[in-house]
């Protein structure tokens, strides 16, 4: 493809050199180009791909997109090329990067229908819901999200990213056309947002969760992270559909200020999709959808209140796509578990032993709330049960929110009976800090329930050494991971593995004794 087909006018600033030129691939890494290459400088988190400028010409790119040059490089440019080679000046290489990609790879989301998912909690969840009932439904989907790209049936990758970068993103919606694909849903974070790695998608149906403090170390306000989810709406394409949760005030404030089509749900009165009679046990949830259509009776195998919502909006998503009831329905009660989304570990003992991603406050306080009422409502209240302890593991991740690990200490102690403090995903930060900021929010409730175990796996042993008959371990904040990072090494690590390895342990230990 010519660039000059690809890069439309008003994204330039400057040029110099021909744009006749035929581009082969994109590439924003350096050490990927080869010759006929594009090479797009970008600024990320950590480095600046205008400092791989040269390189990426040493190795043969015959176009450069930045957001300014080096004019010495400009000089040697014979040095290392012999081919034309275009240069051209942006004011956003990151926005241009996704432009670039969406039509190297013809625009795959002007066929392909597009559900994107935004929001603090339930995303994962929803995805894996929404999928289910276009599954049931007969439809061919794929998903990109936090635990895997699922491209094609027989091309499962392992997520590195909730959102991949624009160049992969579009290379992954092209693969799914190209492999009869109708549908894709997309997990959208706040992240790829501000990153701009969605821009060029075209999406059928966007869906708004919830939000609560998450990624702060980011993006330094909670208006600004607000800001950032918002983006996703200007992406619908015309007669789509905005779907929200107005039961959470962001969402409330979302769906009172968004133009187009609306669908909100929640539980209160107002919304076009409610859940009534809701009953909830550790076996699953059971209530109605009522909307102005009818209502739709649920079962799902999944727990807690925080499920009712990702129902919900699963259910509103699918509706805004003319999916029939009977089939969201069936969808919803197909599917069991979704991977490290209170997920079970069960090996014959005689407690719960539950792994969930929970590693914010409110997800945190959540699954310990719904948790807590669950146990109340089966065994009774705290004091009149022998057993039905909850026992938390959790620690919180490195480099990453503050803020939010005091919060998080003082929602695992005043809604658990034991606490055992560890290390999440340290990455470069010493962890004795991270477990002291975590005390700190123990410490200002007055609770003294908690123990400190810096390795994960001793952490674990000790939580379920510790449970007996009737007790709930909830191991929390990695869920689905099967590493832990910690400086820049990702070390093998599975929480469900540890589990069942230890529970395993202690069964056979009690028969033997």
């Amino acid at each position: 493809m010519r660039l000059k087909d690809l890069i439309s006018s008003s994204e330039i600033k400057g040029i110099k050199g021909d744009i006749e030129v035929d581009i082969k691939d994109i590439v924003y890494d350096s050490r990927k180009v080869k010759g006929g290459s594009l090479f797009v400088a970008i600024r990320g988190h950590i480095t600046d791909g205008h400092g791989y400028i040269e390189d990426a010409l040493r190795r043969g790119a015959i176009a450069i997109v930045a957001e300014e040059f080096d004019l010495s490089v400009l000089k040697q440019i014979q040095d290392y090329s012999r081919k034309p080679t275009a240069f051209i000046t942006v004011s956003d290489s990151r926005r241009v990067l996704a432009l670039l990609s969406d039509r190297f790879y013809a625009h795959p989301s002007g066929t392909l229908k597009l559900i994107g998912i935004t929001g603090t909690n339930g995303k994962t969840t929803t995805s894996y819901l929404i999928k289910s009932i276009l599954d049931v439904s007969g439809k061919r989907v794929g998903l990109l999200g936090t635990i895997n790209y699922i491209i094609k049936e027989d091309r499962i990758l392992p997520a590195l990213y909730t959102t991949p970068e624009a160049l992969e993103l579009q290379g992954y919606l092209s693969d799914m056309l190209s492999g009869g694909m109708e549908y894709a849903v997309l997990e959208v974070s706040s992240h790829s947002l501000s990153f701009q790695r969605v821009v060029g998608c075209e999406f059928e149906v966007v869906l708004f969760t919830n939000l609560s403090q998450e990624h702060l170390d980011f993006h330094k306000t909670m208006e600004e992270y607000f800001g950032s989810k918002r983006r996703i709406f200007d992406l619908l394409r015309p007669g789509g559909v905005a779907v929200i949760n107005i039961d959470d005030q962001a969402g409330k404030s979302l769906a009172g200020n968004l133009k187009g089509n609306i669908l909100s749900f929640g539980l209160s009165g107002d919304a076009d999709l409610r859940a009534v009679g809701i009953n909830s046990t550790l076996k699953g949830l059971t209530f109605e959808i009522e909307r102005p259509k009818g209502k739709i009776k649920i079962e799902s195998p999944l727990v807690g209140m925080h499920n009712v919502y990702n129902i919900l909006a699963s259910a509103g998503a699918s509706l805004s796509l003319g999916i029939p009831p009977s089939n969201i329905k069936e969808g919803i009660a197909r599917m069991k578990s979704i991977p490290g989304r209170f997920e079970k570990i069960e090996e014959g003992q005689d407690f719960t032993v539950v792994v969930d991603y929970a590693h914010t406050e409110d997800a945190l306080r959540q699954v310990l709330t719904t948790t807590r009422e669950l146990l109340e409502r089966e065994q009774g209240s705290r004091r009149e049960r022998k057993g039905g302890k909850i026992i938390t593991v959790f620690g919180c991740g490195g480099d990453r929110d503050r803020g939010k690990r005091p919060k998080m200490g003082e929602a695992a102690s005043t809604l658990s009976d034991i606490v055992v403090i560890t290390s999440d995903n340290p990455r470069s930060e010493d962890l004795s800090v991270i477990i002291s900021e975590i005390e700190g929010g123990i410490r200002a409730t007055g609770m003294s329930n908690y123990s400190v175990v810096p390795e994960r796996r001793e952490a674990i042993e000790r939580a379920i050494g510790l449970a007996e008959k009737g007790d709930f371990v909830l191991i929390a904040g990695k869920g689905h991971e099967d590493c832990q990072i910690i400086g820049n090494k990702r070390n093998p690590f599975d929480d469900r593995k540890v589990a069942r390895e230890t529970i395993l342990k202690r069964v056979v230990q009690g028969a033997r004794g």
